[in-house]
């Protein structure tokens, strides 16, 4: 279980998408209403419940939050039609006709799709029709750009994650959902997610190698155990980065298939030190041997599990580790004040969809846990990685 390296770029443009056209949706469809005293907040501006005196800016923005799924779904429409991919192939100022060509739609919602992504700025277009990438669109949704990450929005956040929030509110009553393991048991879904994730988790390892630097050494270190590892993009550049240091991935069945077809892809000298063993993480046994490895990483598995399993998978990692050995765990995380920030908060929510007995994380949470299974007390480090979204928890083994 693995999250894009860009996710944080993901979910603040999402959020900022559904905000700005749920309002310009709104003032527009609530004109007609404006000259009515008793439906005007504010200063004299049409109904909408955007904050916009002082005392608002702590208020939730109601509509942002109630029609941001809408901004979100033309995003991904954008991209499933290679809207974006088409402009920037043609360099540029792209007529209607030309876009209908390439989408193969011809009908009227063709137009009204464009229009959505114009008000939510994925697009520009000029007085004579023309249509343009808006430099963040150029940047993150062209399949081209060495930043794209619209494979990510598009298969595993519209596809995947979308449909499974919808089911939120009868999970949150009934406590029944699917388990990670049930919904990967699926060759496709598996698939699709360990895919979909790969390129951003390579972008996310790097970064977890350079901010562990003043903590961690991998200098001297020789075997790491990557649990629940998806797509191996971790292990693929903690290998690459230290030549003398091989891992272990611990991973579902299906996803080690996908796993090992990336893992052929990579430079051979990484495919040697690279290996997969097929492991459901909530099993209380691992197929590792005590004592044997430096490094442990659970990245994005602590919050896709049942809270009582957490614990014991922190046991079982001061099982596998060395004296001197460090566990690190990389996840979606809320402040330990519980009051945000909101990317972490609402990755948490999302986790639920698929792991109803899960917890939600804080740094605290996670510590305690490390603590009760004999990591050492005092040496527990907890550092940002991805702002707003992610935190990293190192343990020690003395």
């Amino acid at each position: 279980a693995q999250s894009r390296g860009t996710a944080r770029s993901a979910l603040e443009m999402l959020l900022r998408l559904g905000s700005m056209l749920a309002r310009r949706g709104l003032h527009a469809a609530s004109a007609r209403f404006a000259a009515a005293p008793a439906l005007r907040l504010g200063r004299s501006r049409a109904l909408s419940t955007a904050p916009v005196d002082d005392e608002m800016e702590d208020d939730i923005d109601v509509d942002g939050v109630a029609y941001g799924f809408m901004a979100s779904q033309a995003l991904f429409a954008g991209l499933e039609l290679g809207i974006f991919d088409a402009i920037a192939a043609a360099g540029g100022s792209v007529d209607l006709p030309s876009l209908q060509r390439s989408s193969g739609v011809t009908a009227p919602r063709l137009q009204t799709l464009l229009t959505a992504l114009v008000a939510s700025k994925a697009l520009r277009r000029s007085r004579d029709g023309a249509y343009d990438l808006s430099p963040n669109a150029a940047r993150f949704l062209v399949s081209s750009s060495r930043h794209f990450y619209g494979d990510y929005l598009k298969l595993q956040i519209g596809r995947q994650f979308y449909h499974r929030m919808g089911a939120l509110t009868d999970v949150m009553k009934t406590g029944e959902a699917p388990s990670y393991a049930s919904w990967f048991s699926d060759p496709e879904v598996a698939a699709t997610y360990t895919r979909a994730q790969h390129n951003g988790s390579v972008a996310t390892a790097k970064a977890l190698l350079k901010r562990m630097a003043g903590s961690v050494s991998l200098d001297g270190a020789s075997k790491m155990l990557d649990v629940g590892g998806g797509s191996g993009a971790f292990s693929y550049v903690f290998t690459g980065k230290h030549p003398q240091l091989s891992s272990q991935i611990l991973e579902l069945p299906e996803v080690c298939a996908t796993g090992n077809t990336i893992r052929a892809e990579q430079p051979a000298d990484v495919q040697q030190r690279v290996s997969f063993s097929e492991l459901d993480a909530t099993s209380p046994d691992w197929p590792v041997p005590d004592g044997e490895y430096d490094l442990v990483l659970m990245s994005y598995i602590s919050g896709s599990v049942p809270e009582p399993v957490v614990g014991a998978l922190y046991a079982n990692a001061y099982k596998a580790l060395k004296p001197g050995g460090r566990l690190l765990v990389h996840d979606f995380m809320v402040d330990d004040s519980l009051d945000g920030p909101l990317g972490g908060a609402i990755w948490a929510l999302q986790h639920v969809t698929v792991n109803a007995d899960g917890l939600g994380l804080a740094p605290r949470e996670v510590v305690s846990r490390m603590l009760a299974a004999g990591f050492a007390s005092g040496k527990a480090e907890t550092h940002e990685m991805i702002s707003g979204l992610t935190k990293l928890v190192i343990g020690h083994k003395n």
